[in-house]
């Protein structure tokens, strides 16, 4: 087969085989760091921070991106976020992509049509960021529900949502975030189910509740965006997060694209973050040379 025929069917190979889209096992990876807005949730809560503060940091620790959680903006008026995309383009800064509190798992057609509706409104927030990811969550099993159910319902769910992000060239996430995700046997069935190339992980690196690296392998082929934490759990217990590690992980199944620190302790984050992103960015010049 000639190169010129080969390049016209990558398009086709990538519909066919969605993990492709997340990730290219034999490709070389290539990490992007970020921070996610989420590590700052008590000073942008309390409007002691704001977004564009969170930029301009972001610019000040030289990362790449921020993952957006949204939960705090004031509105979602052209005025706001036009003036925080402004800011982040002349920071240098990616808003690459949102978190917003979409669960998926509805057990009525009632309760996903208001998802999807609540998906639709925050697909156009993402797109006029100028994002092209978006973080949704599996939801809690509902009342007197099985978790095959759930499941189910998370299927449909995400099925409808990811026709509706393909509109806008948006990439949906699904975070391992308790519930339905609680382990990623399930998370991978979610998506692989959908089986749609809009549907991917957001991988949560420390959401795990046990044996956590094995669990990131099996999630790493659908990776969109990855999490970062200052630790794991393994055994029952917390433990420091192996960065090298994880990324070979990563590598391993050719992941292109952000790791977002996201720091979940109750120490000031404004010191904890800092020294974090250090590491992290550490750990990612050593694989990025690899």
């Amino acid at each position: 087969m000639r190169r010129r025929d080969y390049l016209k069917l990558l398009p086709s190979i990538a519909l066919a085989c969605p993990a492709l889209t997340s990730a290219a096992p034999g490709s070389k990876a290539r990490f992007r760091s970020a921070i996610c807005a989420y590590s700052f949730r008590n000073l942008l809560q309390a409007k002691t921070m704001t977004y564009a503060d969170l930029i301009r940091l972001a610019a000040d620790l030289q990362v790449d991106g921020i993952d957006f959680t949204t939960y705090w903006l004031p509105d979602t008026n052209d005025a706001t976020l036009f003036e925080l995309k402004k800011l982040a383009y002349r920071s240098g800064i990616s808003l690459y992509t949102i978190g917003v509190r979409v669960r998926l798992a509805q057990p009525t057609p009632e309760l996903q049509a208001a998802e999807i509706e609540s998906l639709r409104k925050w697909l156009d927030v993402a797109q006029r960021l100028g994002a092209s990811h978006m973080r949704v969550f599996g939801g809690a099993v509902p009342k007197g529900a099985t978790d095959d159910q759930a499941v189910a319902w998370a299927v449909e769910t995400l099925k409808r949502g990811a026709e509706e992000a393909s509109k806008k060239g948006i990439v949906l996430g699904v975070e391992d975030d308790g519930g339905i995700t609680t382990d990623a046997k399930r998370t991978v069935e979610i998506v692989t189910k959908t089986d749609s190339p809009w549907a991917a992980i957001n991988l949560d690196v420390g959401n795990f509740r046990d044996d956590a690296y094995n669990q990131i392998a099996l999630c790493a082929p659908y990776a969109s965006n990855v999490h970062f934490k200052s630790e794991v759990h393994l055994g029952g217990k917390a433990e420091p997060a192996d960065y090298n590690r994880i990324l070979a992980i990563l590598a391993k199944q050719g992941y292109r694209g952000y790791l977002a620190l996201e720091y979940e302790a109750n120490s000031d984050p404004m010191k904890a973050v800092p020294e974090l992103v250090s590491k992290m960015r550490a750990a990612v010049q050593l694989a990025n040379s690899a």
